[in-house]
């Protein structure tokens, strides 16, 4: 009894360090390639995301308008004007699908 009890406090602690170190990936990645337009708290107020009209994603009501599949498609595919300018850079060739999912999930923790 006592080993099962060793081996089920492991199994979590394995499952929290994941958990944790994905968290962590996901505030680097948006530190990495996000924060220049999107600012450190997702509302867009930089110069870069003034000039491309990014959203504010801290606005509950405007993540309201899109689906976390429709989030994480922008994010692989990027987003192009009706121009045909780039208004973000894709990140499918960056960054992998488990990246991008916790990208999502942490744009919807901005959320306010």
């Amino acid at each position: 009894m006592k080993k099962l009890s060793q081996f089920a406090s492991l199994f979590c602690a394995v499952i929290l360090s994941a958990a944790a170190a994905r968290a962590a990936g996901a505030a680097d990645n948006w530190a990495k390639n996000c924060i220049a337009c999107h600012g450190a708290d997702g509302a867009g107020h930089t110069k870069a995301g003034r000039m491309k009209g990014v959203k504010d994603l801290t606005d509950a009501q405007y993540q309201q308008g899109f689906t976390d599949d429709q989030a994480a498609a922008r994010i692989k595919d990027g987003l192009n004007d009706a121009s045909g300018n780039s208004k973000m850079k894709a990140f499918g060739d960056t960054l992998s699908g488990d990246e991008i999912k916790d990208l999502v999930a942490y744009v919807r923790s901005l959320k306010k």
